[in-house]
């Protein structure tokens, strides 16, 4: 059987299905091929992890009709708190004080089975977009003309345009010659949930140690917050090891105990850390959008909401590209895919790796710098700088910089 489409994406993770529900909204007809069974995705046992959406990420959510999917399991971030070990005084985030925008979180944190859930039900109800999943593909051919994928059931998908979004181990960016910078932090990011007495207020914590950052995240209820504990790769196995009530002392050493007795809420899992970063994000008749394209360290959250961006920009690319009539897989519209993300993002993952490595930094000196750095940024008061924009069937929503305050 053959089917046509505008885009053929490949990969139906967070970003690839945001990035079909966003194609949609330009009338971008996409088939969406996933070697994975879509259902299986959504068990809490699958990904136990949480994401803090960006408040320019919820408006897209807002655009697209997810946000009040969500809106009974999301906790808003009003405040973030950032500090060097337990030591008093450090930086306090806030929301913007301009007018309208007064009580805007500055994020929202979900688990992330839940915002999987949202976008294939929302998926699934979109005349714009045909679901392949669980499918495999045998052979993609990229062409002068068009993209031809064959799949193992002998189906066969054809469109002007092909997305890669498969994951940081991405074969379609293998397959097109896409070299990527990439190394290994010698870390791990332990996840887990936790109960604690005292409510968190919608407040998060990012704590720095020497060994990494420790961040504690708001969730529903208020008694209950997402940990991202950064270890050393080689201590993971003897964490994770460790029985409840011993595993949780050991985080409770890093909380400070500022939230009351805590209990381990799900059980803790773990993944490895590392960067990459592709040379270029397209090729001929092919664009890599999200991990595909990039992956960073999660000391500062942005990791999938890059990927959303990436998913907004591409839509708009497309779509206005297919209302002008143009061929949307020529090099003249994917360059304007390229310009737009790809300085972007490698600013973010500079940044970060950066962040990463400056508080990994051992010794008395480098911890006197960083109390000194921390306190000169608190003093003057400065916005922090930064807008996203994104368009959706003509409707535009922004995000703006938060205020620092240094109470």
């Amino acid at each position: 059987m053959e089917r046509q489409a505008d885009v053929i994406l490949i990969g139906g993770g967070l970003v690839g299905m945001t990035t079909a529900l966003a194609l949609a909204a330009f009338g971008v007809r996409s088939a969406v091929v996933d070697s994975a069974d879509l259902d299986a995705t959504l068990d809490a046992g699958f990904d136990g992890r949480a994401t803090a959406i960006a408040s320019a990420s919820w408006r897209m959510f807002e655009a697209l009709g997810l946000a009040a999917r969500l809106a009974d399991v999301e906790c808003p971030i009003d405040e973030i708190r950032v500090s060097e070990g337990l030591r008093p005084g450090g930086l306090h985030f806030a929301p913007a004080a301009e007018p309208g925008m007064e009580n805007e979180p500055l994020g929202h944190m979900i688990e992330n089975r839940h915002i999987r859930r949202a976008l294939l039900e929302q998926a699934r109800e979109s005349a714009e977009i045909e679901i392949l999943a669980p499918a495999r593909t045998k052979r993609i051919t990229r062409a002068e003309h068009g993209v031809t994928v064959e799949l193992e059931d002998g189906g066969t998908l054809r469109a002007p345009l092909l997305a890669g979004c498969d994951g940081r181990r991405s074969r379609i960016r293998e397959e097109a010659g896409i070299r990527a910078a990439r190394w290994q932090y010698g870390q791990a990011a332990i996840v887990g949930m936790v109960e604690h007495e005292k409510p968190h207020e919608n407040v998060a914590f990012e704590i720095f140690y020497a060994a990494g950052p420790f961040a504690l995240l708001p969730m529903l209820p208020g008694t209950r917050s997402a940990i991202v504990w950064t270890v050393p790769a080689e201590e993971r196995g003897a964490w994770l090891g460790l029985p409840p009530r011993a595993f949780m002392a050991e985080v409770d050493k890093r909380m400070g105990g500022f939230l009351g007795e805590t209990s381990l809420a799900a059980p803790p899992m773990s993944y490895p850390l590392g960067f990459h970063h592709a040379e270029r994000y397209t090729a001929e008749r092919l664009a890599l959008v999200g991990d595909s394209a990039h992956g960073i360290h999660p000391i500062a959250g942005q990791g999938l909401n890059m990927g959303l961006r990436d998913a907004a920009a591409f839509a708009q690319v497309v779509g206005e590209g297919l209302r002008l009539g143009l061929d949307i897989g020529a090099p003249e519209v994917l360059d304007r895919y390229q310009r737009w993300r790809g300085f972007d993002n490698f600013q973010v993952a500079a940044a970060t790796d950066v962040l990463n490595r400056l508080f990994g930094l051992p010794g008395e000196t480098m911890k006197r710098v960083r109390g000194l750095g921390l306190a000169a940024v608190e003093c003057r008061h400065p916005t922090i700088a930064g807008e996203s924009q994104w368009v959706v069937a003509g409707h535009a929503a922004r995000g703006r910089g938060q205020v620092l305050d240094a109470q």
